[in-house]
């Protein structure tokens, strides 16, 4: 159910811009958006904290974009978030005992502490990339193009690097055994 909620916002979006344009999938990105976050709160009595600073800039960029009638703002809002999350592991992995991934992993997940620190540096050097890919497909090609890769491209890369990370975890298990 979680996941669904999480995936209602990019696919209005999706959909309303292939129906629409961007404009009108800005307006419903913030809608949903918005919804999703009193969903949460709803069924689970709290609001995710990603969802709830997801919101917050979609919100902001959103409505810059409407107001401005200029897509540029719409396309930072995922480079802003994925390069939150790229400098908070990277400040985890350099600043902090146990890497941020260590701490909501390993209850349920028993590896080294160089594994750890090897799956955090390569979720923060992934974010980042896709920071950086991000701004340039969204200002050197077509706006369609960039819709394309942040639903389905981003979505792609995310999944092969969620794959990547399972399969090194099982292996350093397995050693580990």
């Amino acid at each position: 159910m979680q996941t669904i909620l999480n995936l209602l916002p990019i696919i209005t979006f999706f959909i309303c811009y292939k129906t629409y344009d961007i404009f009108i999938a800005s307006k419903f990105l913030i809608f949903t958006s918005g919804l999703t976050c009193i969903l949460h709160y709803i069924i689970y009595k709290k609001i995710d904290k990603i969802n709830l600073i997801s919101f917050i800039l979609i919100g902001i960029l959103g409505s810059l974009t409407i107001f401005f009638h200029n897509s540029q703002f719409i396309k930072w809002k995922i480079t802003i978030i994925y390069m939150f999350f790229s400098i908070i592991l990277f400040i985890s992995q350099f600043y902090e005992r146990k890497p941020i991934i260590q701490k909501f992993l390993e209850k349920n997940i028993k590896l080294s502490n160089i594994c750890w620190k090897k799956i955090n540096f390569f979720w923060a050097l992934f974010f980042l990339f896709c920071s950086i890919l991000n701004i340039y497909i969204a200002f050197y090609f077509s706006e369609e193009t960039w819709v394309h890769f942040k639903v389905f491209g981003l979505s792609i890369l995310m999944l092969f690097s969620i794959v990547i990370t399972s399969i090194y975890m099982h292996y350093q298990a397995l050693k580990k055994k």
